[in-house]
């Protein structure tokens, strides 16, 4: 998912209002979060109809420059997803790839690009939602002002280029005019709002404007999802040799 997801990716992490068009806010607005690597502890809580939940913890490690990172996200518990785990490889110019690694069965699995839609290991998000989405891959348009948690916010939409494979034909993204952090991300099939990210809890960790709680929204499922982050740190010294399919079966 950007900044992670995630958050990196989970997910879209991405002076004057009139001096800048849209592109030059999510520019900026992913120029903020850069770092050269990332660390953190998460929980995945999954609200499903009834309210019937279901936890599950993982690791997240991220090397590289946005748009050409590397990650690296194991699940801890519960004990029948213990040591899966997820290797992405994000690009500048196209999809990212994707293997799952499944300890019981000693082998990992590519993601195809077709399965990007799927919903992640029972969650709200998908595995397309992983991935970091590079400015460059999208076209922008400014389509005014927002309010999200009382916060201003410029709202922007983001269809994505002719070269860029996605399920969503628009999103809109709410960004904050304080820090330049995304506060709200929805995204569309056509006119259907298929999913809502919600930005929460944002404080300053080494120096960089992050939210430590996304909810994500599934309105055709009446389910939700909170990802929470823990022991969240950056700029560590990883290497990129531990971001590989023989790191990944390492575990």
């Amino acid at each position: 998912m950007s900044n992670a997801f995630l958050v990196s990716s989970f997910l879209f992490l991405v002076g004057c209002a009139c001096a800048q068009d849209a592109r030059q806010i999510v520019t900026e607005s992913q120029k903020r979060t850069q770092s050269k690597s990332q660390r953190y502890e998460g929980t995945l809580e999954v609200i499903g109809p009834q309210n019937k939940t279901s936890v599950k913890r993982w690791t997240y490690q991220r090397v590289g420059s946005f748009g050409t990172s590397r990650i690296i996200l194991r699940f801890t518990a519960p004990a029948e997803v213990n040591g899966v785990a997820l290797l992405i490889v994000n690009h500048p110019d196209r999809a990212s790839e994707q293997w799952m690694w499944t300890p019981a069965l000693e082998r990992e699995r590519r993601v195809a690009l077709q399965d990007r839609a799927t919903r992640f290991f029972g969650s709200d998000f998908s595995f397309e939602d992983l991935e970091e989405r590079d400015v460059n891959q999208f076209e922008y348009k400014l389509l005014g002002d927002d309010i999200v948690d009382g916060a201003a916010c410029w709202k922007i939409e983001a269809r994505p280029r002719g070269s860029k494979s996605s399920q969503y034909t628009s999103t809109v993204l709410s960004i904050r005019k304080d820090n330049y952090v995304a506060a709200r991300v929805d995204n569309y099939n056509q006119d259907k709002l298929i999913r809502r990210i919600h930005y929460g809890e944002i404080q300053k960790v080494d120096g960089i404007w992050t939210p430590r709680t996304m909810e994500v929204a599934d309105p055709s499922r009446n389910s939700r999802t909170v990802m929470k982050l823990e022991k969240l740190q950056y700029n560590l010294p990883l290497k990129e040799e531990d971001f590989t399919l023989e790191a990944l079966r390492r575990g």
